[in-house]
């Protein structure tokens, strides 16, 4: 069974998003981590890069396959995880804790289309 934590929203394409005033921290959950095994790579956009709702931001590349990680609102990045650059395996240890990017939303609106964890954890099931 996956970890799916409250208060957090989330997309069909298994990346959560936590709201903090402007800003979208976004990662990728716990199921998709599993689903993925041992992760070696996180690609990562540049601060400063535009994101869009849907499209793709960057990549998951572990020891079976490499999936695409698509950023759940449109904005500006503002920071990235560079913790990740040296250590992608703490995906696997806590997905949520670990978080990949922060971008400022450019339409908060965007949020709406989002699960909440009760729909993310029926989605999931």
């Amino acid at each position: 069974m996956s970890k799916i934590v409250e208060g957090l929203l989330y997309s069909e394409s298994h990346e959560w998003v936590k709201v903090e005033g402007n800003i979208a921290v976004i990662g990728v959950s716990d199921f998709a981590q599993k689903e993925m095994g041992e992760i070696t790579y996180v690609d990562m956009p540049e601060v400063d890069d535009e994101v869009e709702k849907g499209e793709s931001f960057g990549a998951l590349e572990s020891v079976k396959a490499a999936s695409d990680l698509y950023s759940p609102v449109s904005g500006k990045v503002v920071e990235v995880n560079e913790e990740l650059e040296d250590e992608p395996g703490k995906v696997n240890e806590d997905a949520f804790a670990n978080w990949i990017i922060k971008v400022e939303m450019s339409d908060a609106s965007e949020l709406e289309g989002l699960m909440d964890a009760a729909a993310y954890k029926a989605a999931t099931e």
